[in-house]
């Protein structure tokens, strides 16, 4: 039997679904998969840590690494290559170990992309409003732009890192497809859909991205954060009227795309899906 040694490195990830998962899902197609979790906050370090972790987990042999908050930033320049979308985005959740390479990928947007289809095949993307310009962010925005929204309005705490993601989205998909806006307020006026992709909702950063008043019967909402499967703003935006997407969505569509690069095998989507709904919020 094949074996597969796997991780997860970022900040209170101990509530991950990935280990379970990704371990099933190798175990039904003959694979013996050990998937550990390398925990900043656990282990007491910050993103400073990362080329040390990185470098022990090549010489300790992990076939591959899944990245997350605060590094996927971090992580870049200690690759020896990463994949044109990986590039393009500017930050890498996935590291595949080719010999004695290290090599980035980005399934944050192959991953929100899958999850909205299933989730919210009829909604309008006529105007997209993003909170959140960080790793995850970043991928989405590319995403949705490619899943044909006319514009996408993006917002973030650092107003200059929403203006240079917006610059860049409209180098790469047509100038005017993207701005940046400073006011949630503002930015949700005449929208058709809010994607939250902050921490903000998670178990160590509780609470609401944006007053609750901004939601409306006619606004789709994304969530991002997956544990809590059902955050602040989803049970808010429901109370609203709104369409909703949970973060498993995007969690799930990842993992599948994550299993083939590990594995350079398919997983059985519905199967990985009916697991993660299985393992609760």
């Amino acid at each position: 039997m094949k074996k597969l040694l796997l991780g997860l490195i970022g900040a209170g990830i101990q509530r991950s679904r990935s280990p379970a998962l990704l371990e099933a899902e190798a175990e039904a197609h003959g694979l013996r998969c050990l998937y550990k979790l390398i925990d900043l906050d656990e282990l007491r370090m910050d993103v400073d840590a990362l080329p040390e972790l990185v470098s022990a987990a090549k010489l300790t042999g992990f076939d591959g690494l899944n990245i997350t908050f605060p590094c996927k930033l971090a992580v870049m320049p200690l690759l020896d290559e990463v994949s044109e979308e990986a590039r393009v985005i500017g930050a890498v959740n996935v590291v595949v170990r080719e010999g004695q390479r290290l090599v980035g990928h980005n399934t944050d947007g192959i991953g929100w992309s899958w999850g909205f289809r299933r989730a919210l095949p009829e909604a309008r993307l006529a105007r997209v409003v993003l909170l959140g310009a960080g790793g995850a962010g970043s991928a989405i925005a590319d995403a949705v732009l490619r899943l044909g929204a006319k514009t996408l309005v993006v917002v973030d705490v650092v107003s200059s890192r929403a203006a240079e993601l917006a610059e860049n989205l409209n180098q790469v998909h047509g100038a005017g497809r993207a701005s940046a806006a400073g006011d949630i307020a503002s930015a949700l006026e005449g929208a058709d859909g809010l994607i939250q992709a902050t921490p903000v909702g998670m178990e160590k950063q509780p609470g609401m991205p944006l007053p609750a008043r901004l939601l409306r019967r006619e606004l789709w909402v994304s969530e991002v954060v997956y544990v809590p499967l059902e955050t602040e703003l989803l049970k808010a935006a429901r109370r609203a009227g709104c369409a909703t997407m949970d973060g498993g969505h995007m969690n799930v569509g990842q993992a599948v795309r994550n299993f083939k690069l590990f594995t350079g095998l398919d997983a059985d989507v519905a199967r990985m899906d009916a697991h993660f709904r299985r393992l609760g919020g």
